[in-house]
């Protein structure tokens, strides 16, 4: 939600719908592999039992138990990567302020758990309350920069940008109707970090518009990647300064729309995550 662009679509606010193309099955998928033609049923069979005997014999070994430690380069060789996203078995969240996690480890994980959460915070429906916003702004940013980010916010989301997206000025959709924004971060990426800083872009996809008979502004998604620097302050991470650009976005899927009391009633029976790991 960059505060420049907020009427463009990649924001998810006041945003148009999308087209499908299907890509014809001759021309290879749509990430560049060759589609396999049809082949025999015999050497199909042949391929299937080929691929189990594989996965058997591999999973044999990778439970052997006390390998040769003289072969292969010993064990710290053969010892794979702990993968960037893995759990620790930490809890980098102790708490909550106004529904917000709060209380984030001091260090490199508990930055990325900040910046996703955050990330959540600042592309929600609760911002464009007039009366939820400040608590949010004193929630999620330094205090050196509340009173600047509370005059930008409120005027990037005034009365006029509200009734373009069909919401009244206190940010509630007409009656019969709900309005939806909600991110879910995919990954995040740490491109800085120091005791007292760091930057971490938080890649996310979500859901916005307005689920409701005479929407004009129905509900679609989103693909975009918000950029955060944080800073350590009273104990706990908090954003200085954010922005956001567009994409990475995937082909676009077949799945059928959702009618509007689909998605409404989606909203309303499963709630969103704390992202932490």
């Amino acid at each position: 939600m960059s505060l420049g662009d907020e009427h463009e679509p990649s924001g998810g606010y006041g945003g148009t719908g999308h087209t499908r193309t299907r890509l014809p099955d001759s021309g290879g998928d749509a990430y560049g592999g060759a589609r396999r033609g049809p082949r025999s049923s015999s050497r199909s069979m042949v391929s299937v039992v080929g691929v189990v005997v594989l996965l058997i014999a591999a999973i044999a070994f990778a439970n052997r138990g006390g390998g040769d430690s003289s072969s292969g380069g010993g064990a710290s060789a053969d010892k794979p990567e702990t993968s960037s996203t893995a759990a620790s078995g930490e809890r980098p969240v102790q708490t909550e302020v106004g529904g917000i996690p709060s209380g984030f480890a001091h260090d490199l994980q508990g930055a990325e758990s900040a910046a996703a959460n955050y990330a959540v915070t600042l592309v929600s429906a609760d911002i464009l309350k007039p009366a939820r916003r400040p608590e949010i702004v004193q929630q999620v940013f330094v205090a050196d920069q509340q009173a600047t980010l509370t005059d930008r916010l409120d005027k990037a989301y005034s009365k006029e940008f509200l009734s373009s997206i069909g919401l009244d000025e206190s940010g509630n959709a007409p009656a019969g109707s709900t309005y939806i924004s909600r991110t879910m971060p995919i990954g995040t990426k740490t491109t800085s970090y120091a005791d007292s800083a760091a930057t971490v872009e938080v890649w996310c996809t979500g859901v916005f518009g307005t689920a409701g008979e005479q929407s004009t502004n129905p509900v679609s998604s989103d693909w975009f990647t918000m950029t955060l620097q944080l800073r350590w302050t009273n104990s706990d991470w908090k954003v200085d300064t954010f922005s956001q650009k567009d994409g990475p976005a995937p082909v676009p899927g077949d799945n059928r729309a959702s009618s509007a009391d689909e998605m409404a009633k989606a909203v309303e029976e499963y709630g969103g995550f704390t992202y932490a790991r």
